[in-house]
């Protein structure tokens, strides 16, 4: 029976950092509100993931990566069924367009990057499937978690401060009667600026830009040190407060339900 859960009661880095003590082999399956993630592991080690449409082929990685053209990503992409990426991965290191040190290092930072964008999913179903490996034909890698863990570890700290500082999405911004001077505004901070309306939820303008909830903390954190815009109730709208990023407060009763966790994962 797989291991399934809610990212309200544990996150992206805490499954982690169990799969990497229990050593354990199989996928990670996440449902996010709008896409799905996979990440597979072998010994408890990163090995391959992917998220949303994206099929973590070796062609898309290296496109991304500038290493291939479009036209020859197209290419790729039309022949795809005829080769595993193994075998495209030989025939462009026999033609000299990258080298095996090349592909190992851009797998490694593709999936990684994966990893990273989970960290900011808060909200979700997940499951571990011990029987689910990565796709035939992809190639694999064996990636150290530990520091993908303490990065996560440094992000949901910087989630917590942001979430003290602004604790409801559901919170309006209404521009400031005497802003500072000399503010420049990046483009996602542009982004955000041009919604600032008091009938505009936090949440609503993050849907709407496709940013992630510590995305549009951040930001909006940068908008309101700089004196340019503060939160207000939304007009006409009863403001919902966040649930809370951990079922109980309790942190006995935390590290309770991280031990029940850790031993399901072992005796699975």
């Amino acid at each position: 029976m797989a291991l399934r859960g809610n990212l309200r009661d544990f996150t992206i880095t805490q499954l982690l950092n169990l799969i990497n003590l229990a050593s354990k082999t199989g996928t990670l399956v996440v449902d996010g509100v709008s896409e799905q993630a996979y990440i597979s592991f072998r010994d408890g080690k990163l090995a391959y993931a992917r998220v949303g449409k994206e099929d973590g082929s070796l062609a898309l990685v290296l496109h991304k990566a500038n290493k291939i053209n479009v036209n020859q990503y197209r290419a790729i992409a039309d022949r795809a069924g005829q080769m595993t990426d193994k075998e495209l991965g030989l025939l462009l290191i026999n033609a000299g367009y990258v080298s095996q040190e090349e592909i190992l290092v851009n797998l490694q930072g593709y999936f990684t990057d994966v990893v990273r964008k989970l960290f900011s999913w808060v909200e979700g179903i997940f499951r571990f499937e011990t029987d689910m490996l990565p796709p035939d034909g992809r190639i694999n890698v064996r990636l150290d978690l530990e520091n993908i863990i303490m990065e996560g570890s440094r992000q949901f700290r910087e989630l917590e401060h942001l979430q003290d500082e602004i604790p409801s999405l559901d919170m309006a911004l209404v521009f400031t009667d005497r802003p500072r001077t000399n503010v420049n505004l990046s483009v996602d901070e542009w982004k955000v600026v041009k919604f600032v309306d008091p009938k505009n939820t936090m949440r609503q303008i993050a849907s709407t830009n496709k940013l992630s909830e510590i995305e549009i903390r951040r930001i909006v954190y940068g908008l309101l040190q700089a004196g340019l815009v503060e939160l207000a109730r939304p007009a006409g709208l009863a403001v919902v407060q966040n649930p809370k990023m951990f079922p109980t407060p309790n942190k006995q009763e935390q590290r309770s339900l991280i031990n029940k966790l850790i031993g399901r994962i072992r005796a699975m």
